[in-house]
């Protein structure tokens, strides 16, 4: 199987590592660190993979993930309470239905899914 990962800039992975797998619920793939903070973090939730980069040089700030979901509805329910969301799942005219939200570093995290 052939995928894409995207990886995001991130200042610190035990700040990551909160936001990722305590409140998001994505499990640990591989973890590349000397002192918890630096190097990166490599997530998986479901067939949805991410890897965090801290310090991530060179490659800019501010990155977008999307993240292809059955159900955006589902997420949303589920990650409201837990961090905060950027605005509700809505309907596009191009046919999915979205919500995004920031993680601690800046980046959006694009949740899409089939329209409701």
């Amino acid at each position: 199987m052939e995928c894409a990962i995207p990886v995001l800039p991130a200042d610190d992975l035990r700040v990551a590592r909160a936001f990722y797998v305590d409140a998001l619920g994505f499990e640990i793939r591989f973890e590349a660190t000397t002192d918890g903070q630096t190097g990166l973090l490599g997530l998986r939730r479901g067939t949805i993979c991410l890897t965090l980069d801290a310090p991530m040089a060179g490659h800019g700030r501010e990155a977008c993930a999307a993240l292809e979901v059955e159900s955006a509805d589902r997420y949303y329910t589920e990650w409201r309470d837990r961090v905060p969301i950027r605005r509700p799942p809505r309907n596009e005219p191009w046919g999915a239905r979205t919500f995004d939200l920031l993680d601690p570093f800046g980046n959006t995290l694009f949740v899409m899914g089939p329209v409701a």
